[in-house]
């Protein structure tokens, strides 16, 4: 059966099983990970999935506010022409938390008008780098972990963000409360709706917990080795948070930085490899990590390729307002077991289960990106054989001063000088990243703050 007769039938059964649901919701991921699009009706499902839709291949020239950059050579410089837009199969599902509207969704991903992938679209670069992978014979087994925040859609006198007030006491959260059992009890059904929605959505959300700021929560995604598939649940189940918390009269965040005095939000990645036998390599060897050389090399390419990915991981302003010492936050590129305090972590368990677990990007990162930087650098360190230091053991912040920049113009001269990720990457891709990048940081930088105004206004 061919590929668009299967996707042709995935439509016509999905709305034969929701003769309610009158537009679907056509969803792309820009370079921010922001969700664009457009609403058709029904009767025009069956032309996407046969022919496919057409979009501006600005979609990926776009800042956070929506603005097209144009040095990115996507806007006008080039016409604004249209590119090919693909479903995605396997993404088509209703949207359960709009009330007394019938909505579908379905994810899109760009090509070319000849079918070959857009060079400029992350889902694209990121089945690139699987493809060089592949051909070393290896699979990753990935899973995502995303932190955000809840907070009140009521600002206080300041204008500021807040906690939500408890649904059960109406109090608002003002502790740390890490784990708390009764934080998830007081947000119960909010938590049950996002269960409910995920499962109609066909999201593997495993678990949801209380991390440790006030309103603060973390939802893990079930590990698959269909690593394209894991990032369009990723950018789904933000979509789908952000929802559900609007239902419930708060609002959701994944902003890296919402609050000064708190820890940031995080995406954490776990991630094996399986070899043509569908083994663990990184399970090999013995039960000491030390004893096997893929992981070393893996950890190693990671290392070495972190402080210039940084651009990739921490992608806005916000970002970098993350890493601060004392929030759990790595500060320079380093590894151990079962150690929090590192970037690169080695978690506990089975030696089966080995894996590593990357700390380093916020929850504000593109997962296409991530991943693809991810992958990439242990490409690099499988290939190079690149061997990292020794692991740390105790507090990595005491031992290693912290060499993460956390500046954003740095992090961004870092990612166009090196190489290896103009190679893996495409450089016209890497081009169109930094351009996009830099038009944000200036548009910012015009922006005065409440801070500035308070500290220089009347003392300088």
């Amino acid at each position: 059966m061919s590929t668009a007769h299967h996707t042709y039938n995935e439509a016509s059964a999905f709305l034969e099983r929701h003769p309610d649901i009158t537009s679907i919701d056509l969803l792309i991921s820009d370079l921010n990970g922001v969700i664009r699009g457009k609403r058709i009706p029904t009767d025009n499902l069956g032309k996407v999935f046969e022919k496919g839709i057409y979009l501006p291949a600005s979609v990926f020239a776009l800042d956070i506010n929506g603005n097209t950059v144009e040095e990115t050579g996507l806007g006008l410089s080039s016409g604004d022409g249209d590119r090919l837009c693909r479903a995605i199969p396997g993404t088509l599902h209703s949207v359960p938390w709009i009330n007394n509207k019938h909505y579908g969704q379905l994810l899109l991903t760009m090509e070319e008008m000849d079918g070959t992938p857009f060079f400029a679209d992350p889902r694209q670069i990121l089945r690139r780098i699987l493809g060089q992978l592949s051909s070393l014979g290896l699979t990753p087994v990935v899973a995502l972990e995303l932190e955000f925040y809840l907070v009140d859609r009521q600002r206080c006198t300041r204008n500021l963000i807040q906690p939500p007030k408890s649904p059960c006491s109406g109090e608002r959260a003002a502790q740390s409360q890490l784990y708390s059992v009764l934080e998830l009890d007081e947000y119960a059904e909010f938590i049950d709706d996002l269960q409910s929605a995920a499962q109609v959505q066909g999201l593997p959300l495993d678990t949801v917990l209380k991390e440790c700021a006030p309103g603060q929560f973390e939802a893990n995604l079930i590990h698959t080795d269909d690593v394209l598939l894991a990032c369009d649940y990723a950018v789904l189940l933000k979509r789908l948070i952000k929802g559900v918390a609007l239902q419930h009269g708060f609002e959701a965040t994944f902003m890296a930085k919402p609050y000064g005095q708190e820890a940031g939000s995080g995406t954490h990645v776990h991630i094996s490899l399986l070899d043509e036998n569908g083994k663990n390599i990184f399970a090999e060897n013995g039960d000491d990590p030390l004893d096997n050389k893929a992981l070393q090399h893996a950890v190693g390419g990671l290392l070495e390729l972190m402080p210039d990915s940084m651009a990739l991981l921490a992608p806005n302003l916000n970002s970098y307002r993350r890493f601060q010492e004392g929030y759990y936050v790595p500060m320079a590129p380093t590894w151990g077991y079962d150690n929090r305090s590192v970037a690169v972590r080695v978690p506990a368990g089975s030696k089966d289960a080995r894996r590593i677990e990357h700390r380093v990007a916020g929850a504000d990162v593109n997962p296409y990106l991530l991943l693809s930087t991810v992958l990439a650098s242990i490409h690099y360190g499988l290939t190079q054989q690149r061997q990292p230091p020794e692991p740390i053991t105790g507090n990595a912040y005491e031992q290693i001063p912290a060499q993460l920049t956390n500046s954003w113009t740095k992090a961004l001269h870092l990612l166009s000088t090196n190489h290896i990720f103009g190679e893996l990457f495409g450089k016209d891709f890497i081009h169109v990243f930094i351009a996009n990048r830099h038009a944000e940081r200036a548009e910012a930088m015009r922006e005065v703050s409440t801070m500035e105004y308070d500290w220089y206004l009347r003392h300088v």
